[in-house]
């Protein structure tokens, strides 16, 4: 796969692989409880035009966001829902910061993905 089209992959992912049942709120009883949380990633998450985004998906990945990224990291990760370019410069940047913040939100994509399937 082209190497610029796998960063905004990995965010639709994130929305695309975290809608499915168990919601919180009217779901089946034995539907799992997700965790909620608002903050930047939230909103960003709620503004984008994506098919898959709802109330409870953006605030189960604020939630995952909360326990991997720190509030700037959070605020830097929320320029990729607006900017899905901007993902693609990060992770092909050589910079020290930039790596480790790659590896930390890649840590966090994993993590919303299971927490909120």
């Amino acid at each position: 796969m082209n190497p610029i089209k796998k960063a905004p992959l990995a965010l639709l992912l994130v929305l695309s692989a975290c809608g499915g049942s168990g919601a919180v709120g009217g779901g089946p009883r034995d539907a799992p409880i997700r965790s909620f949380a608002t903050g930047p990633i939230y909103s960003a998450c709620n503004a984008s035009d994506r098919n898959a985004a709802s109330r409870s998906l953006c605030g189960c990945i604020q939630a995952s966001a909360n326990t991997i990224l720190s509030k700037g990291e959070q605020s830097r990760a929320v320029q990729f829902f607006r900017d899905p370019q901007k993902a693609q410069v990060v992770r092909q940047s050589e910079r020290a910061s930039d790596e480790r913040f790659w590896k930390r939100y890649k840590q966090f994509v994993d993590v919303s993905e299971r927490a909120c399937a």
